[in-house]
């Protein structure tokens, strides 16, 4: 190995045998810890998904809070094996100067101080992820509506947030940007529909026709709806309309589903009754122009 190093320094000029030794040396280091930390990520990852893989399957264990956790501790593991890995290389290198890591370290206070001033907004994030999950905010899972994004919550980190929207598009939000979070994964959600007659229609008929299609509904997706759906009657009036409203507690995420199925239905119904749902007209009145003028009375004025 001493032979090739020095064939190696005789075709590369200011360059001794020794030096090229040393490169390969702390290269080989380098590898060394690459390599074992990414031995690391994927024996971790393995056991983390092993251990909630059979914690999942209990029944009284949330699913959503377990995919949360799993994803966190994956997260954990990530930054805890990027801050060994920077350390490593770091000590390799300084060993390989001639200096220590501790005077190093040392020397770096000042340097770590004004670093500290710009990661500010990144010590935010992390706290406020840490306070996302520890009063459990929203879950792995959850449609959730925060700011101009919305969507299902794919990846949560104690930096940022990954939500996937109905387009398929991730955005990826860092955690202190969440200051306000809608979640409609919790609790029964509500489900309402305004139907619209003219003025001309029988309230009570329509009232009747929309009590008998909420009914058959409520018997066809009992397994999505909590409560009604019940006609509350008359809540407004168009320039053209007569509102009648609908509502329905459905579970979560269903209410999109019990809207569309109610307003088809009530149309379905409206037409086979007869009742005329308005909507904008245009009627042109003109003259007869073959309509003569009344003539003037003759006569002194």
């Amino acid at each position: 190995m001493d032979k090739l190093f020095e064939r190696w320094a005789q075709k590369i000029p200011f360059v001794t045998a020794e030096t090229l030794k040393e490169i390969f040396t702390v290269a080989y280091k380098i590898i060394g810890i690459l390599i074992l930390a990414k031995i690391g990520l994927m024996v971790g990852n393995f056991v983390i998904n092993k251990f909630f893989g059979s914690v999942k399957r209990k029944p009284y264990f949330d699913e959503r809070r377990i995919n949360t956790l799993r994803t966190l501790m994956k997260s954990v593991i990530r930054y805890a094996a990027y801050f060994l890995v920077i350390i490593g290389i770091l000590q390799i290198l300084l060993e390989a100067l001639g200096t220590d890591i501790k005077t190093f370290l040392a020397g770096a206070g000042i340097i770590g101080v004004a670093l500290g001033f710009g990661a500010q907004s990144l010590v935010k994030d992390i706290v406020t992820g840490f306070f996302i999950l520890l009063e459990n905010q929203y879950a792995v899972g959850e449609y959730i509506t925060t700011g101009q994004y919305s969507g299902f919550v794919e990846e949560m980190g104690l930096r940022v947030t990954k939500l996937r929207d109905w387009g398929g598009e991730l955005h990826i939000v860092p955690n202190g940007m969440l200051t306000a979070v809608t979640n409609y994964s919790r609790g029964s959600m509500r489900a309402m529909v305004d139907m619209s007659i003219a003025y001309e229609e029988d309230i009570d008929k329509a009232i009747n026709v929309m009590s008998r299609v909420a009914g058959e509904i409520a018997e066809e997706l009992q397994d999505i709806i909590v409560e009604g759906p019940e006609i509350l009657g008359v809540v407004a009036f168009g320039p053209s309309e007569v509102i009648i409203r609908c509502v329905a507690k459905t579970k979560p995420m269903e209410q999109w589903r019990v809207e569309r199925e109610l307003r088809k239905r009530f149309k379905e119904a409206f037409d086979k009754e007869g009742i005329e749902i308005p909507y904008p007209k245009q009627v042109y009145i003109s003259e007869d122009k073959r309509t003569e003028a009344p003539k003037a009375k003759e006569g002194n004025y």
